[in-house]
Parts: C-alpha cells; structure tokens; sequence
C-alpha cells in the first residue's frame, strides 16, 4: 500500500507490504532518502482504535483517533496530528485542490488514469474553477479545474493517453 502523509508541515511517502511474519515499512521525508523498517507480526497487536508494538528494542502504545484523512495520535504523554491519503484520497484532494499536484505552476496527475478530454489549449486564460481535462482514475470521470485564474502555457497529454502518478499534464505561465 501506498501512502502520503503530513505531520508538522512535513510531508512522507510511506509504503507498507505485509508478508506473513512482519511488516515491511519505506517511509521517506520529502527531500530525504527513504528509510527501511520491519515490524515484527509477533511484536504488533490492534484493539479499539489502539496499537501496541515493539521498535528497536522499546515498546510503543497508541492510542489513534479518526476523522477523515486527519489522525491523532497519542503516545508516551503527547499527541500529534497527522494526515494520511492513501490512492483514492490522494486523487480525491488533489480534485477539491483543482488537481493542483505540485507547484502551482503546473497540473499533474494524482494517480495512474486515461485522459478522456483535454478542455484547454496553450495560450489560453481560464478563470479559477474552471475545467482544464476529464480524468479517468479509478473506474470514474474526474473533472480538473483551475485553482486560480491562469493562462495554459503547454498542455502535455492529448485525448487518450495513459498517464502514471505525478505525471506532468498541464503548464501554467507565471
């Protein structure tokens, strides 16, 4: 499974496999290296919204809370709020955000689809909430909008094509 996560302004791709003994975690901080953990299936219980596990030698307890993509979490006398997206939330946010993954200077692709319709061209201005392309992800026609007002400085992907994660699909000008 694949994961982002934010704590503390900080953003983290995470991956978690399971195999039959133990979890293997990737966790990588935005502009580091990613990091390798196991977690021992013998070492890990889950009751009621509350985990308890052992980590290099010490012993954690949590105690998560939920509401939507935002989690708190308490353990050893504090808490910290993180928010999680999984595949589907991450293209989800990146649709109320008008599809804005990245820079603002450009629209990419929150997860792997086919562009059904291409709205825009280069040269164009689009006022903030309207449509630049239909997206299929996830067996659905997603609208993109504008997020601001912009003018299309190049349009990457045509009517048809597959794109992955993160590709890039529109240019802005600034």
């Amino acid at each position: 499974m694949f994961f982002e996560a934010v704590s503390n302004k900080k953003k983290y791709e995470v991956h978690v496999s399971e195999t039959r003994d133990s979890f293997q975690v990737s966790l990588r901080a935005e502009g580091e290296d990613w990091k390798q953990y196991n977690v021992s299936k013998d070492d890990y219980q889950y009751m009621d919204q509350t985990v308890s596990f052992l980590f290099n030698n010490s012993s954690y307890l949590l105690d998560v809370n939920s509401m939507g993509t935002e989690y708190t979490v308490f353990t050893r006398g504090s808490h910290r709020t993180i928010k999680i997206y999984n595949e589907e939330t991450l293209l989800h946010e990146s649709l109320k955000r008008g599809g804005g993954f990245g820079t603002g200077e450009n629209l990419s692709s929150g997860m792997p689809g086919k562009i059904v319709n291409v709205l825009v061209k280069p040269g164009q201005e689009v006022k903030a909430g309207e449509p630049l392309l239909i997206m299929e992800a996830m067996k659905m026609e997603n609208e993109m909008r504008a997020d601001d007002d912009v003018k299309i400085k190049s349009v990457h992907v045509k009517q048809g094509d597959s794109v992955e994660a993160g590709a890039l699909l529109i240019t802005f000008q600034t």
